[in-house]
């Protein structure tokens, strides 16, 4: 019987793949710790406490392949916002869908067997 911790470690880790309305395929998985970790390390100290671009620089970031070409995980500002250029609203928009479709269970029902 699975835990509830590697429940929600199994569901960060899963790969998935959303069409955006520009029929592009993108490749994506939740963010792991570390990843988010990375991510605040790229944007910087300010951007990290802006809650509207942390918010659209992890879907971005969450893009790990379009169309079958991988993209490679951003280390600066610019390589993320470079990205979220590359991905335009369809993709940010396709992300947050297929993302939010996708969601872990929550530890409440986790903890309570349900």
């Amino acid at each position: 019987m699975p835990t509830p911790s590697s429940a929600i470690v199994a569901a960060a880790t899963m790969k998935m793949v959303a069409r955006d309305s520009e029929g592009r395929e993108l490749a994506l998985r939740r963010l792991t710790a570390l990843d988010r970790l990375r991510l605040f390390k790229a944007i910087g100290p300010l951007l990290s406490q802006n809650t509207l671009y942390l918010g659209m620089a992890t879907l971005a970031v969450s893009v790990t392949a379009i169309d079958s070409i991988p993209i490679p995980a951003p280390v600066t500002e610019g390589q993320v916002e470079a990205l979220v250029a590359r991905l335009g609203d369809a993709g940010i928009a396709a992300v947050a869908a297929a993302l939010a479709a996708e969601s872990p269970p929550s530890m409440g029902s986790a903890a309570q067997g349900n």
